[in-house]
């Protein structure tokens, strides 16, 4: 019976790790990547700064006077090479076209790194 008991106990203890998300993040981390936000809002970068990252390795656009490095999405982006055109340019124009859905509008705001200088 005490083996019942303990098997028992163990299970859902066992189930309680198993069903508590793993990728809560702690105070200390959302702070820190709140600090991070607001460091990276605070930084502005010129047209010729933002003109040299122009390569598939290295990919900055312009969106409405905002830098974004899109570096990680080049390989992903369902035009292929088309968003290399603008690269280390502004690329209002066109992502704003007819080819844009309006997921890429949500998405877009994870590339942001800074405003563009005036």
């Amino acid at each position: 019976m005490v083996i019942a008991v303990v098997a028992l106990i163990f299970g859902v203890l066992l189930g309680v790790f198993i069903l508590i998300p793993r990728n809560r993040k702690s105070a200390q981390t959302e702070k820190a990547y709140s600090n991070e936000n607001r460091i990276k809002a605070s930084k502005t970068f010129s047209k010729a700064e933002v003109s040299l990252h122009n390569k598939r390795t290295d990919c900055w656009i312009i969106i409405k006077d905002k830098v974004y490095d899109v570096t990680s999405y080049v390989e992903e982006h369902p035009g292929g090479d088309a968003i290399l055109a603008h690269a280390g340019d502004d690329s209002t124009e066109g992502f704003f076209g007819p080819q844009h859905a309006t997921r890429v509008f949500d998405m877009i705001g994870d590339f942001y790194i800074a405003d563009l200088k005036q």
